[in-house]
């Protein structure tokens, strides 16, 4: 379900963190989802341990996961919420560009703009 493309400018990690963090978003993966673990996945993918461990990590720090120990990486409940709230705030953010006139496709650069920081 994950792929890592070694050819991407993107970072492994990166590569993994949005993947799960797409699929926590769809619902594809729901709440209590555990995921595998990161000897595991990082065998799998044929990267470092240390490479999926930072990519758990970045998805725990974002709430859409959490570490319980031996029970393993979950996907958080925390993760719905922030999934609800970010679609609360586009649908407002999709609201003003409308009333401003602005395209898709500059709000669209906008928000990634946004993003990259």
């Amino acid at each position: 379900m994950i792929l890592v493309d070694p050819e991407s400018p993107t970072p492994p990690y990166e590569q993994v963190r949005s993947q799960y963090a797409a699929l926590i978003a769809s619902g594809e993966l729901p709440a209590g989802t555990r995921l595998p673990t990161v000897r595991g996945l990082a065998a799998d993918l044929g990267l470092a341990a240390n490479t999926i461990a930072r990519a758990y990590r970045e998805l725990e720090t974002g709430g859409l996961v959490e570490t319980r120990g031996r029970g393993g990486t979950v996907v958080s409940a925390r993760g719905d919420e922030a999934r609800s709230a970010a679609v609360d705030a586009a649908r407002t953010y999709a609201a003003k560009v409308a009333s401003l006139g602005i395209s898709q496709a500059d709000a669209l650069g906008i928000v990634r703009a946004a993003i990259d920081g």
